[in-house]
């Protein structure tokens, strides 16, 4: 009879078994009362919030993020007495558990997962990490963004995801500030009106809703030759599996630059229209369902060669809450694209009506730390907004490969409903309820540490499936 080590003592199977049931009973029978006359006291258990940590450390093993950091990471001159490493894993740290301002450390500084992370006794001061943010620059900020391609190759592998064709949409928002900030400049601002503010750009792959490339802008309106910049990026940020992309953006990126740019890195794309002013055959027109469609072929001025137009009319009585109206007529509205899709124009513009999703990405971002002003340097700015987009490509591939472990327990996998992940469901929000903010216990035993979960917690049978899984694969990888 197989024998097992339970709590320094030898016990057979039916022995653990029996113990197991006995447990599962007392918990259903035993119900906490706390009231006002509850007795407290301390403990000398060390104990953390964020016991879902343990599974960020194990994917970041998985995808080897250490050695890919070593490759690409441009250090600074500044060098800490925790090193480079240690000092942008301990930002990411805190922007993963969803705090926005250096600040916040004094919060975090006895947490004992996270200073077992960092292998400190306790955090360092938060100047020590408010001195390293200065000394980052834009240097810095572009060895980050590459960071992002090969990790990115490493979690689509795991997860058996290679397409061949990706569509990446690009937007701008606005980041309002307020006193003397380096680059704030007067622009576009709907929420507030004639305040300064910085101008990032972000572009997103609308298959995995990720991060793809982006950065801390100015406050003016984006240059057409900035949008360029981004788009001759796309090629060497993606993984060589993809072979075709679509770039879709608004009428803020339209113009020569950026449709020369897709057409020399052999990307199709969709961009509205706020400048040109095509002619349209009136015999084109064509009804399908509520609206109609029609096309022609034009050069604007300045271009170097003529490129396809397709419109869509809508009429007045029709517009309803709609607010886009892009040019305007006595009887009709008129939304007008360019784009390199031959398709019937209705396709082309149903295929661009998807690209409003990148509003709720963007807003995601925002709440993930873009907006945070941490100094006066526009180059700070610059590096720590690709920190912050970095600790949000974090949680989409932990999602990813939380629905790759969904994905083999619908294959044939029995496991129990009470471990089974709904992670890639929800948002980052959400995500941090039910995967990172977990109790747990850490103890020493064996001549080593352990972190512990609570049997009365619903989310830890979840976890811990996921934990086993997450260990599986590195053995695999291995």
């Amino acid at each position: 009879m197989v024998k097992y080590n339970i709590g320094g003592k030898r016990q057979s199977k039916q022995a653990k078994k029996k113990v197991e049931e006995k447990v599962e009973g007392s918990t259903e029978r035993r119900t906490p009362r706390i009231t006002a006359d509850t007795t407290y006291g301390e403990c000398t258990e060390r104990l953390t919030a964020f016991g879902g940590l343990l599974a960020l450390v194990k994917f970041l093993d998985l995808i080897d993020f250490k050695k890919a950091f070593a490759t690409h990471y441009a250090n600074p001159r500044r060098m800490p007495k925790l090193g480079n490493y240690r000092m942008v894993l301990g930002i990411l740290m805190l922007l993963f558990i969803g705090f926005q301002r250096l600040g916040h450390f004094s919060y975090l500084k006895g947490d004992s997962m996270l200073c077992g992370i960092m292998k400190v006794k306790t955090l360092p001061v938060v100047s020590t990490f408010w001195r390293y943010l200065r000394s980052l620059s834009i240097v810095q900020s572009a060895s980050l963004l590459r960071l992002g391609a090969p990790l990115r190759a490493k979690v689509w592998a795991l997860c058996g995801y290679a397409p061949e064709r990706v569509t990446v949409n690009i937007d701008t928002t606005v980041s309002t500030v307020y006193g003397q900030i380096e680059g704030a400049r007067k622009g576009h601002n709907t929420k507030h009106r004639g305040k300064k503010g910085l101008r990032p750009v972000l572009c997103f792959l609308a298959g995995t809703r990720e991060y793809l490339c982006g950065s801390q802008r100015r406050g003016e309106t984006i240059r057409n030759t900035e949008v360029a910049r981004q788009i001759r990026q796309f090629r060497r940020l993606l993984p060589a599996c993809v072979r075709h992309v679509h770039v879709r953006g608004d009428g803020e990126f339209i113009g020569w630059e950026s449709v020369k740019a897709c057409l020399d890195s052999g990307f199709t794309f969709t961009f509205g229209n706020k400048r040109c002013a095509p002619l349209f055959p009136e015999d084109g027109w064509y009804r399908h369902e509520e609206y109609e469609y029609n096309e022609c072929v034009y050069q604007p001025a300045n271009w170097e060669r003529p490129c396809r137009f397709v419109v869509m009319r809508i009429r007045k009585d029709q517009m309803g809450d709609r607010q886009l109206k892009l040019l305007d007529s006595e009887n009709y509205v008129y939304r007008i694209f360019v784009t390199s899709d031959w398709r019937w124009p209705h396709r082309v513009i149903e295929d661009y009506d998807q690209r409003a999703d990148v509003e709720n990405l963007i807003g995601e971002a925002q709440r993930e730390g873009i907006l945070a002003i941490p100094s006066r340097s526009f180059q700070t700015h610059h590096a720590f907004f690709q920190i912050v987009m970095l600790a949000y490509n974090l949680w989409r591939w932990m999602k990813m490969l939380a629905g790759h472990a969904i994905r083999e327990q619908q294959a044939g996998r029995e496991v129990p409903r009470s471990q089974q992940i709904s992670l890639p469901d929800h948002t980052i929000r959400i995500a941090r309820l039910k995967m990172l903010f977990v109790a747990a216990k850490i103890r020493f035993h064996s001549n080593r540490d352990e972190v512990l979960y609570s049997m009365h917690e619903q989310r830890a049978a979840g976890l811990t499936y996921f934990l086993k899984y997450l260990d599986r694969r590195r053995k695999e990888a291995a």
